[in-house]
């Protein structure tokens, strides 16, 4: 992407994350209002689609995580293969610092969890649940903290959470499969060999690679594998090169394209199915089990611990510089904001826990929101301090 994409990316990145609170809120309140059958209604409603041979039914709430939610992860995919071939995470010196910050904000957050839910009568299964980032949330909160600060803090952050996406996604392909079904997954490998020939073909119709999106996600469903890795996959397929000399590359104008449509649609959208969770009754007086404590310490201290601590270590080892600009207590603040879990948390939450199992499913949605909102909280209280502080330094 160009310097007016990347700022375009950011402006489009900080709105939804807005729109994702607001999104999150309704949710919330109507869940709990004297109206929260309507809310359960809707999102629990049964929806039944059949094409040709294709026939599935799965609910509202169900039918946004496993086809709505591909498309973000498409997203998602175009922007690593950009990030690893000619972004951020294509040169090594930039790469060091918010790659290795984004292992710590990995490790610390499973261990917090794993240690609250090893013993007896815990649930272990969970623990990738915390070791997310919602890039979306976490800029929306930076930009509206300081929006003056050094803009090396924006890139530390939206690089550490693109590394943190890869992390996710392979999560999700080792952890969350479930029974295999060969033919399904055979069809599925060659629509990606077609995809991936087809990237060759740089001026290809983009109907073209919609209906071989639309075939490897049937073929995908159908396998067992989770939707999510369909997007990913076909991600991987799209040419860098513009489809004439002179042009926007492909894979940049297929991403302007779609993310203003999963920032400002699906991503509220699926907050707004999955953020809502009682706090009274069976599930909410379970709000403190070990689920919810172990989503929300993962969040709120294993992110700050992890990310500040391993950016912390590499900057004094001299294995990474920090931030041009920058100061600790500014690494500090977007540490903390790191502990924005959000989307991504919810989605795995989802896969860990099935709608099924309603008292865990309600603990995670109870951990992630907390943890994510008491991140927030201190980031932006310790980035508005900083910024405070510049305000008052004399001018060069």
């Amino acid at each position: 992407m160009s310097t007016r994409s990347t700022l375009e990316f950011l402006k489009t990145e900080t709105g939804s994350g807005l729109l994702l609170a607001a999104a999150a809120l309704i949710a919330i309140v109507w869940a709990n209002s004297p109206w929260a059958g309507a809310y359960d209604a809707i999102t629990h409603h049964s929806v039944a689609i059949r094409v040709g041979p294709f026939a599935e039914e799965m609910s509202v709430a169900k039918w946004v995580k496993t086809a709505l939610m591909p498309v973000f992860f498409f997203v998602v995919g175009l922007e690593i293969k950009h990030e690893i071939l000619r972004g951020e995470l294509s040169n090594p010196r930039r790469l060091a610092l918010p790659v290795l910050a984004a292992a710590g904000g990995v490790v610390v957050p499973a261990l917090i969890y794993a240690a609250i839910n090893g013993l007896p009568g815990g649930h272990p299964q969970g623990w990738p649940i915390p070791t997310a980032t919602d890039i979306a949330f976490a800029l929306a909160a930076l930009a509206v903290a300081g929006p003056r600060l050094p803009p090396t803090l924006r890139i530390f952050l939206l690089t550490l959470a693109i590394a943190d996406d890869l992390v996710a996604v392979a999560l999700i392909a080792l952890l969350f499969t479930d029974d295999l079904q060969f033919p399904m997954l055979a069809g599925a490998a060659v629509t990606v060999a077609v995809l991936a020939a087809m990237g060759r073909w740089r001026t290809a119709p983009y109907s073209f690679w919609a209906l071989g999106g639309l075939l490897l996600w049937g073929f995908t469903l159908k396998s067992g594998v989770n939707t999510s890795l369909a997007g990913v996959a076909a991600a991987f397929c799209v040419p860098l090169e513009p489809k004439r000399p002179g042009g926007q590359g492909v894979l940049a104008e297929t991403m302007a394209a779609l993310h203003p449509y999963v920032a400002f649609f699906i991503l509220p959208v699926f907050a707004f199915m999955a953020a809502g969770f009682p706090l009274g009754g069976e599930a909410g007086g379970a709000i403190l089990g070990t689920v919810s404590l172990g989503v929300a310490a993962g969040l709120f201290f294993g992110k700050q611990i992890g990310v500040f601590g391993m950016a912390a270590l590499a900057i004094g080892l001299k294995w990474a510089r920090r931030p041009t600009g920058a100061k600790w207590l500014e690494l500090y603040g977007v540490s903390a904001l790191c502990g924005v879990g959000f989307t991504m948390s919810l989605f795995i939450g989802a896969l860990a826990f099935p709608a099924a199992d309603v008292l865990h499913e309600a603990q995670v949605r109870a951990g992630v929101v907390l943890g994510s909102l008491a991140s927030v909280a201190l980031g932006v209280v310790v980035l508005s301090i900083s910024a405070a502080r510049r305000a008052r330094e004399p001018a060069d």
